[in-house]
């Protein structure tokens, strides 16, 4: 099937099957799910409880290496496992569905279970929240001065779930853990009055699980608003990866790049901020002509992810990923530090080996693509990044800094902490140098006493 859209010169490698979707309900018919073993099966029937599970058609049969299992990065990224729950929770969970307990009791501890997983971490719910009018406005968050992330209610789900996802409690049914928005007219109003913004960032869940002509209600708004200010539109987005057709040959595949088209056309830049985890997203025909047809609209692909053991925790797999993501004309952006979240025990790395990590990494690629900040965290008061390690006097420290803030006075300030091998979070850092407090503390301590005072807690 060749491409309606003659002029971008892409030619579709056609949809062999329509998107179908794989979760708890009905994973066993996957045909290639028999090469795990029954006690395999039931891991996955009780982690799914607790976290989201999906999967679909083409991450199975195209990018899951089903002879590497239980090993394969792409597997592990959709399908749960066993340890991504602590011993005593998952234990919990075992004994309820081996007794055939009832859907509440099984709700009822999977939920339990859940606010134990810190499931909003960083002051999304108490700090990131927008307000106009003395109204909060559901669905939007603004953390940095300069950017306002935007929750479409329709979009808030995915092609597949990725198992170290931190928005996970957008997709476990419980209403109060949701952002969603459901009238672009509100973003508007919102942007009128904060003139500050010259970023908007649609997130979900995917925007791009959207209809064109949902989003495009989005988008149009935006682009034929009086927004001088606004410069850039961010689609935060797993699609590539997850669901390439989206680009080529669904249903309303063209209707979506035209109106990128549109968006460009206005004058607005418009970033696609892609999640690749494993250099074996990127290996498919169909993900590399859905790159193509992208870049034909103007837009740029900027690449991120986490660093995760079990998939990415090497040097080499970080060469390959940036390096075949600039043969694709991709901009790699950022490397993460996991979220403080869900199951961050099973993928997280120390800060001490995600720099080696990186730096390893970063030394072995050339400046094309260097454009990559990391190690960083998006913690409570800021995009910390990990500057690296060294000695001052007899003192092995952290080298930190902010890429943003909550405060964008605090952004690029070097700040030290005690060296600790052991941490994996800014929370479990300490000053250097016998410091009772990181500079910014006293600012962000404030912050959250006014937020707790506006909503009458304190």
């Amino acid at each position: 099937m060749m491409c309606l859209c003659q002029s971008r010169k892409i030619v579709s490698v056609g949809n062999t099957e329509k998107y179908k979707s794989y979760t708890l309900s009905n994973y066993r018919n996957i045909r290639q799910i028999d090469r795990l073993s029954e006690e395999q099966k039931f891991a996955i029937d009780v982690v799914a409880r607790v976290l989201p599970f999906k999967t679909n058609s083409y991450v199975v049969n195209e990018l899951i290496d089903w002879d590497n299992l239980p090993n394969d990065p792409i597997f592990i990224l959709n399908f749960p496992q066993r340890e991504m729950l602590h011993p005593h929770h998952f234990d919990r969970m075992a004994k309820l569905l081996k007794r055939g307990a009832s859907k509440k009791e099984i709700t009822d501890c999977a939920n339990l279970i859940r606010m134990a997983l810190n499931p909003h971490p960083d002051g999304q719910m108490e700090l990131n929240q927008a307000c106009l009018d003395g109204k909060t406005i559901a669905g939007l968050q603004h953390k940095y001065e300069e950017t306002v992330l935007c929750f479409p209610s329709q979009g808030q789900t995915c092609h597949a779930y990725c198992t170290f996802c931190f928005r996970w409690p957008q997709f476990i049914g419980v209403e109060k853990f949701r952002f969603a928005m459901h009238e672009a007219e509100e973003l508007v109003q919102y942007l009128k009055v904060h003139t500050e913004v010259t970023d908007v960032l649609f997130t979900g869940g995917d925007p791009l699980m959207m209809k064109t002509k949902i989003f495009a209600r989005y988008l149009r708004k935006l682009i034929h608003a009086d927004l001088p200010h606004l410069k850039t539109i961010r689609i935060g987005t797993k699609a590539l990866s997850y669901w390439p057709y989206r680009f080529i040959d669904d249903t309303d595949a063209d209707d979506l790049l035209h109106l990128f088209d549109e968006v460009t056309a206005a004058g607005k830049h418009l970033a696609i901020m892609a999640h690749f985890n494993s250099v074996e997203e990127l290996a498919t025909d169909t993900v590399r002509n859905a790159i193509g047809r992208i870049r034909s609209t103007g837009a740029q692909i900027r690449t991120q992810s986490p660093l995760l053991r079990h998939i990415n925790d090497k040097p080499e797999s970080w060469i390959a990923l940036w390096e075949q993501q600039v043969n694709l004309g991709c901009i790699p952006y950022y490397m993460f530090v996991v979220r403080n979240t869900g199951n961050r025990h099973y993928f997280s790395v120390s800060l001490a080996r995600a720099w080696k990590i990186f730096r390893a990494a970063y030394s072995q690629v050339s400046g094309i693509a260097r454009t990559v900040r990391g190690p960083c965290m998006s913690a409570l008061p800021g995009k910390v990044q990990v500057l690296g390690t060294t000695r001052i006097k007899d003192n092995k420290v952290f080298v930190l800094q902010m890429i943003q803030g909550r405060n964008p006075e605090w952004v690029l300030r070097p700040f030290f902490a005690a060296f600790d091998d052991q941490a994996i979070w800014l929370d479990e850092l300490r000053p250097a140098f016998d410091q009772s407090h990181f500079f910014y503390q006293e600012e962000l301590d404030m912050l959250m006493e006014s937020s707790l005072l506006s909503e009458g807690v304190a």
